[in-house]
């Protein structure tokens, strides 16, 4: 995969935490487009690495599996903050026009970047999302390292005595 699907995963749990939506189902949902394209991708099948699981027009199946029940609609959500998350990045990134590919087959980007995901990494290690990425996983670790330890910074009323 890239650099950006762990942190599609954790944008996932992170969601999950905040409202009352599946945490697995939302992973799953976050997976689906980079799991679909880049393995189209990588056999070739599509010269792009955002196509099929990245298109907006999958939200005529997005919605109503959405609809059916609580599962699908955790999926659904995951799915659609992948999609956010990827046009953050590329915007942020100075490739706002990359943001076209989320319409494919409909629009596809002027100049696409068309690299596989392991010169994609090194393209994108030092790019400014890159950074805003770092300071992501900086905040879910402060998240998590309160979840497990909740007294910390504070006082016990046991202590001195």
């Amino acid at each position: 995969m890239n650099v950006l699907f762990p942190t599609h995963i954790l944008a996932a749990a992170v969601l999950g935490r905040v409202s009352n939506l599946s945490v697995p189902w939302l992973v799953v949902g976050a997976a689906v487009p980079d799991m679909v394209d880049k393995s189209l991708g990588l056999l070739g099948f599509v010269d792009l690495y955002h196509t099929v699981g990245h298109s907006i027009l999958l939200l005529g199946v997005a919605v109503p599996i959405a609809l059916y029940n609580s599962s699908g609609r955790a999926a659904a959500v995951g799915w659609g903050s992948h999609l956010v998350l990827d046009a953050v990045h590329m915007v942020i990134n100075g490739r706002p026009a990359d943001v076209l590919s989320l319409g494919w087959p409909v629009t596809t980007p002027p100049d696409p970047l068309a690299l596989p995901p392991v010169p994609f990494f090194f393209y994108y290690i030092g790019s400014p999302s890159f950074f805003l990425e770092i300071v992501l996983w900086l905040l879910a670790g402060v998240i998590v390292f309160y979840d497990v330890r909740p007294d910390f910074g504070r006082e016990s009323p046991d202590r001195g005595r």
